[in-house]
């Protein structure tokens, strides 16, 4: 996390409180951010926790603030981050890391949040990513998303018991309420909201989230 603090001390706002509306516990399946009270940044960063995707040691890391209900996204996962994957995770010149940032616009994306990082216990954490913005269709518009969600860890292989266990409880409802707050401290205005970092310095927000506005940002660094 410590890019973060270099990022917070240049963009963010000091001592927002954390607005949330708590549904958790009880056996049932939280689909909604859980208060936290309010939290120094350093507390802030300890909680909020990013999924990293390639070398976690390579010099450029690429951030993106993602909403799973969120159509832009979808096509951000399925269509660009193959092209950031092949030409800069893959080769080791940079790692990306996923940032849940749902909102409440879009009733499903906390739980899709979960869910994904109910995969992530399993090691299959963006195996999932991929699946739900795939099948983003199937379960977009629907009342309620919880079956399909099981259905997914069922068809990607996971241990299935283990799944519905961490889905129907509020497991990580504190890492993705702390993961929206550090985005709207950052001042992450809607989603994708994509960062670019070269390891030094602050990170640099872009203001697209195409393909050719990552390959600029990252060219743009020291040493090239």
């Amino acid at each position: 996390m410590k890019n973060f603090y270099i990022i917070i001390g240049v963009v963010a706002v000091a001592g927002i409180a954390i607005i949330a509306l708590v549904l958790r516990g009880g056996g049932s399946a939280a689909t909604e951010p859980v208060d936290l009270g309010e939290l120094a940044d350093a507390e802030l960063l300890e909680l909020a926790q990013g999924m990293v995707d390639g070398d976690p040691n390579a010099p450029v890391t690429i951030m993106e603030f993602g909403n799973y209900q969120c159509n832009t996204c979808r096509q951000f996962a399925l269509l660009i981050k193959p092209q950031v994957d092949m030409a800069y995770v893959e080769t080791g010149q940079a790692k990306f890391i996923y940032y849940d940032y749902p909102s409440a616009g879009f009733p499903h994306s906390f739980l899709a949040a979960r869910a994904a990082r109910c995969a992530g216990d399993q090691e299959r954490y963006f195996d999932y990513h991929d699946a739900v913005y795939r099948t983003f269709d199937d379960w977009v518009l629907q009342r309620s998303a919880a079956g399909h969600f099981e259905d997914l860890a069922d068809e990607i292989g996971l241990d299935t018991g283990a799944f519905e266990e961490c889905l129907n409880s509020d497991r990580f409802a504190d890492v993705v309420t702390a993961n929206i707050t550090l985005g709207q401290r950052l001042g992450v205005p809607g989603t994708p909201g994509i960062f670019v970092h070269h390891g030094t310095g602050s990170a640099q927000r872009l203001g697209g989230f195409q393909f050719i506005d990552i390959q600029q940002a990252i060219e743009a660094g020291p040493g090239n």
